[in-house]
């Protein structure tokens, strides 16, 4: 079953970059705007690894969702930042291996509600949702009778923060934020969060991230140390917060992957 609603879609602004079309634009995807590819190309332009930073980042996604799902039982997940759908989603992921999985999709491009009626079709024993909101808005998330129509927040959730928190800059508070969302959440909750990071480049970071601002997108990347802060008071799972493409490797090809080239931290922790 799938719950939709019935955000504007007229509110869609082509004059203007945004991270999730951009991101589509790495992941080879064809749902962007000239001025979300000019912009993507900038970046690529003076960071030529940005696709395997967002396909590897993809690949973790996956590789997350399936152990939450087959290994520690999870059966509800929020995620907050989708995106533009690219199968496999999310919730085909959870799905295929726990058909009665529940997935909320939460994201603030209306654009990505253009796509969700089509791509995020639930299995029939599990149920999906979008939300159109802004993490920035954690309340409104939380409080949202969507949210509470689709799973159960008296039982576990796996909250998605994946290539999310890099637009959330410090004084957008990012920290109370993802506090905020973990205190809605009973014990037994999960952290799934990957952000990317200069701490192999940060020269070329630097040049990325100026892009982007003069796009008007917000934008932080943070060192390793700053992403392993979003999990102070959680349970990190082995292997802990690692580049993405070192957490549970399944051996899908890694050819020519090296930390530099894919620059993005990744972890899941348990809420106690």
């Amino acid at each position: 079953m799938t719950d939709l609603g019935h955000p504007a879609v007229d509110e869609i602004d082509s004059t203007k970059p945004h991270p999730a079309r951009m991101y589509d634009y790495y992941l080879e995807g064809k749902d962007y705007y000239e001025v979300d590819k000019a912009a993507a190309a900038k970046v690529e332009s003076v960071l030529p690894t940005i696709k395997i930073t967002a396909r590897t980042n993809r690949l973790f996604m996956h590789r997350a969702t399936r152990w939450l799902a087959k290994e520690a039982g999870i059966r509800q997940f929020l995620d907050i930042g989708t995106g533009i759908p690219t199968r496999p989603n999310l919730h085909q992921v959870a799905q295929e291996a726990a058909p009665d999985s529940r997935v909320v999709y939460v994201d603030n491009d209306p654009i990505v509600l253009r796509h969700a009626e089509a791509l995020m079709r639930s299995t029939p024993e599990g149920r999906t949702a979008y939300i159109q909101a802004d993490v920035r808005d954690p309340k409104g998330i939380i409080g949202s009778e969507r949210l509470h129509h689709t799973i159960d927040v008296n039982r576990p959730v796996a909250l998605s923060l994946n290539a999310l928190l890099h637009f959330v800059p410090d004084e957008d508070r990012p920290y109370e934020i993802v506090a905020y969302l973990l205190d809605a959440l009973p014990s037994g909750s999960y952290l799934v969060l990957s952000h990317c990071t200069p701490d192999f480049a940060p020269d070329v970071w630097e040049k990325a991230v100026d892009i982007y601002h003069r796009g008007g997108i917000p934008a932080q990347v943070r060192a390793r140390d700053e992403v392993v802060r979003f999990f102070d008071g959680l349970d990190l799972v082995d292997p802990g917060v690692v580049v993405s493409h070192k957490w549970r490797p399944d051996g899908e090809p890694q050819d020519g992957l090296t930390d530099a080239a894919v620059s993005i931290y990744a972890g899941v922790a348990r809420k106690p």
